[in-house]
């Protein structure tokens, strides 16, 4: 993401004098910026819906009666909307400012390489190498309703996803894998397989639908002011049965071409870090390890609600008696690995090879809902409280936000005083939902490193930490997290 121009220049000439007063250029820019927005930005505007416009009936023409699940011959016709298409799109991007743009490498065809992987996917801008080559595109399904815009969209032939049919993601993979196995027939498909925008100081994990197919793909690396087609990646007979393996391998060769660095933080990373629940997590939060490592290990659920209560009426029952290694495989039911391990040692608390499986189930919640913060809260009370009244110590409900949060060490005193006002020693959840309605910046009224000492997971730096490219907050590459929830 680019940082916002701000005001504060420093001039100095020879001897360190001044040549020219600092708000005297806050002033200029201002009025340049004013200038332009009245004059040149309308303009620009104008000729871009213009040029939009002029290619709308060219692409409805030539989308009318097509068959969407067959592709039509490159007819005479068909070659002559796709250079006159390309030729308005690019002046289009002229109009935008885009005015020279260099492209390095040689693009594939079809029959070469079905798919064309890109990265880093910055901005919208990115759609410039879908408009110079007339790919195809996986997109949602509510695009092609846009006025004109989806007209344009519907004659790439792009694949759509349907946020409403749960089985869509399975379909897309199905329809993309059909397309990329058709030996050429169907346009190529430009994939974006970070799957979601970034500052592009590295690439994140790359997601497999790309490379389920197991065809040869052509990375495509885009590079302000230039953007790069490199060599076609054919994948080995390894990387055909492993797409994870088949995608690392071929992010690994977009990042040497980009000069950045990689991280294993991925899309879903950032959505639970930048969740708008009532709990936010801290930089150095060790759920975004764990997180990871439920990816990795296959551990998270299908139907999310249902198998967490069922984790956590099991969990109840235990009434917070401690497991090993071995007894949380069996719950889990998964074979002991190493993984397996660095995710026990994450609970192992008291550093005695024992866990309290219900911090799991709470560390699950927040994973796969990061949003319900007062859900999560819900089932870790249903875990701990007591049978006859329904209610939790201070101690415990330390635990249970100790684990929400992914920290090692937490104080709630000042919240614990605040819930419990009728100075009882123990809170229920109701009294607690009620305080949280009331105050929903109790996290960081009540719980802030201001007033806690609230402290994240204990870290051994190894190298300089980097950006991880998608939350500027969270910059954790180059830092390998030692910590107990």
């Amino acid at each position: 993401m680019a940082r916002p121009r701000t005001c504060n220049p420093v001039l100095r000439g020879p001897q360190g004098m001044h040549l020219t007063d600092p708000w005297t250029v806050c002033v200029e820019l201002f009025l340049e910026i004013a200038l332009m927005t009245v004059t040149v930005f309308p303009i620009r505007l104008v000729l871009a819906v213009f040029m939009m416009l002029l290619a709308w009936p060219l692409a409805f023409i030539a989308s009318v009666g097509r068959n969407e699940m067959q592709v039509e011959p490159q007819s005479l016709w068909r070659k002559f909307v796709d250079v006159a298409l390309k030729t308005i799109m690019r002046l289009m991007w002229f109009a935008g400012g885009f005015h020279w743009m260099t492209v390095k490498g040689r693009q594939a065809i079809p029959a070469e390489a079905p798919i064309l992987t890109l990265g880093p996917h910055s901005s919208y801008f990115d759609a410039i190498p879908v408009t110079m080559s007339m790919a195809s595109i996986v997109m949602k399904a509510e695009s092609k309703d846009i006025p004109v815009w989806g007209t344009l969209i519907k004659y790439i032939r792009p694949v759509f996803v349907s946020r409403s049919d749960q089985d869509s993601r399975k379909k897309t993979v199905e329809e993309i894998k059909r397309r990329a196995q058709s030996g050429g027939e169907w346009p190529q498909i430009m994939i974006f397989p970070e799957g979601t925008c970034t500052n592009r100081s590295c690439l994140i994990t790359f997601k497999p639908g790309a490379f389920i197919p197991a065809v040869p793909v052509q990375p495509v690396v885009i590079k302000y002011p230039n953007k790069l087609f490199l060599p076609i990646y054919t994948p080995s007979e390894e990387e055909k049965q492993n797409p994870a393996l088949f995608a690392q391998n071929v992010r690994r060769q977009m990042a040497k071409a980009l000069d950045i660095p990689v991280t294993d933080y991925s899309f879903e990373d950032c959505q639970l870090a930048m969740a708008e629940g009532q709990l936010r997590l801290p930089v150095d939060t060790c759920l975004l390890e764990f997180a990871k490592l439920v990816r990795r290990l296959g551990l998270k659920p299908q139907n999310v609600e249902k198998v967490l209560q069922e984790y956590g009426n099991r969990a109840r029952k235990m009434e917070g008696e401690r497991m090993g290694l071995q007894d949380f495989a069996h719950y889990l039911d998964v074979p002991v690995s190493d993984m397996l391990r660095d995710m026990f040692a994450l609970f192992d608390e008291h550093e005695d090879n024992t866990m309290d499986i219900r911090e799991y189930v709470i560390a699950l919640s927040v994973v796969c809902r990061p949003a319900k913060t007062l859900e999560t809260m819900k089932l870790a009370f249903k875990m701990f409280e007591a049978e006859e009244d329904g209610a939790i110590t201070e101690a415990e409900l330390v635990c249970i936000l100790k684990t929400a949060l992914g920290v090692e060490a937490l104080s709630v005193s000042r919240l614990f005083t605040a819930i419990d006002t009728d100075d009882m020693g123990k809170v229920t959840y109701e009294k607690f939902r009620s305080f949280a309605e009331l105050h929903p910046d109790f996290s960081e009224d009540y719980l802030s490193t201001d007033n806690t000492g609230l402290n994240g997971c204990r870290h051994r730096p190894t190298t300089k930490p980097q950006t991880n490219g998608f939350c500027p907050d969270f910059s954790l590459p180059g830092l390998q997290p030692t910590c107990r929830m």
